[in-house]
């Protein structure tokens, strides 16, 4: 049996890169904005490596939202602040040592606003699961419940204004253990079956 090639987020238009040899959510967001003539998608991108391929693909194309958070410094060297793009990429670097404490507060700060002032009819998540504190490439601390904090505020947001139009992308993980509980409550919640109740 033939195994897929791999997709991720490091795949730029013209090359592949990292362990990526298609980006698919940038496929399926060129999908969606040509298929569906959508006028606003944004992606969010939680994986702890920057999206080299997918800021690449749409950095000078207004229509699409780039949000990403990721460590730095970090493979593969991208994701500063000041790559903007045309006013539609949005870099938020997270520390070495940092927890969901400051991967929530930097969400609330600058993602969510970002998100809700652009308004998507879309919202497509570059879902990568290495940012767990148990995960051998990088030096990020969050755990199952951040994930799910951060996919159902996602989901409220889908829900806001794009009639919970949402579609999750697995990217990075690389401690089996970690990944399956990450993916399991990310999908999960994503079904409705594991949200945080409401204080």
């Amino acid at each position: 049996m033939r195994c897929p090639p791999p997709p991720g987020h490091h795949a730029e238009p013209q090359h592949a890169m990292g362990f990526c040899l298609f980006n698919n959510v940038a496929i399926a967001a060129e999908y969606a904005r040509q298929r569906y003539q959508l006028e606003r998608i944004a992606i969010v991108d939680f994986d702890v490596h920057h999206g080299n391929g997918t800021q690449a693909a749409f950095y000078h194309q207004p229509n699409v939202l780039y949000a990403s958070s990721h460590e730095m410094p970090h493979y593969p060297g991208t994701g500063y602040p000041s790559e903007t793009g045309v006013g539609n990429i949005i870099n938020v670097p997270l520390a070495s040592g940092d927890t969901g404490d400051e991967f929530k507060e930097k969400y609330e700060r600058i993602i969510f606003p970002a998100l809700n002032a652009f308004k998507p009819e879309l919202l497509l998540i570059s879902a990568g699961f290495d940012a767990h504190q148990d995960d051998p490439l990088a030096s990020i601390n969050l755990v199952e419940d951040d994930f799910r904090w951060v996919t159902q505020a996602l989901m409220e947001i889908a829900n806001r204004h794009c009639k919970g139009r949402i579609i999750s992308v697995l990217e990075g993980g690389y401690d089996l253990t970690a990944l399956a509980a990450s993916v399991s409550v990310h999908v999960k919640t994503l079904m409705g079956k594991d949200l945080i109740p409401k204080t």
